[in-house]
């Protein structure tokens, strides 16, 4: 009886200090992603090139009172392809978002509710903020490769440079997250042969 209450107790202090705090930068630096993602989809104007704006929603140009004028139509803009692979692309992206509020939750879930399916969770979510970060990295070379002709390093706009962080942030989480759950897995592994 006794062995059976303290079981519990010396599972939960196996958690080493350095793998809490691992865990929970895992944590805040994917939510830090998911917000970045979620702006620079919803604001979408992703590149100026001379007079026009490309983005994921509108095609913008600017007239000689430096005016705004965008429309929902990209074959305006003359580019071959333009309209169907924007759509593709915020597609890719959009998705990309609700996979890694998935992949977030589950992450999350794991470190509050700890019981048997932890690992499982922990598991799940990183694979989800991996495949997020294929999904977005898509997204973004998709729109890059449509536009190649009008491409400068300085007509990109903050919002797209915060997808691109983004993007580097679900796959760096998603590793490290995986990469984790490996090592602890291990060490369990260990303890338990040496206990024998």
């Amino acid at each position: 009886m006794i062995k059976a209450e303290s079981l519990p107790l010396n599972r939960r202090q196996k958690k080493t200090c350095v793998e809490v705090c691992t865990r929970g930068l895992v944590i805040l630096c994917t939510l830090t992603a998911v917000i970045l993602s979620s702006i620079s989809v919803c604001d979408g104007h992703w590149l100026f090139a001379g007079n026009k704006v490309f983005g994921l929603w509108h095609f913008c140009t600017i007239s000689q009172n430096n005016d705004l004028e965008c429309t929902r139509n990209h074959s305006i803009a003359n580019v071959p392809g333009l309209h169907m692979g924007v759509i593709v692309s915020r597609s890719f992206l959009s998705f990309a978002v609700v996979m890694a509020i998935f992949g977030l939750e589950l992450l999350i879930i794991s470190q509050i509710c700890e019981d048997s399916q932890s690992k499982r969770k922990w598991s799940m979510g990183s694979t989800l903020l991996v495949l997020t970060f294929l999904l977005s990295a898509s997204g973004v070379l998709c729109f890059v490769f449509l536009l190649k002709n009008y491409i400068s390093f300085t007509g990109f706009t903050l919002s797209y440079w915060c997808e691109f962080i983004a993007a580097f942030l679900f796959f760096l989480n998603g590793i490290s997250g995986i990469h984790l759950n490996s090592v602890v897995s291990f060490k369990n592994h260990i303890r338990k042969i040496q206990r024998k």
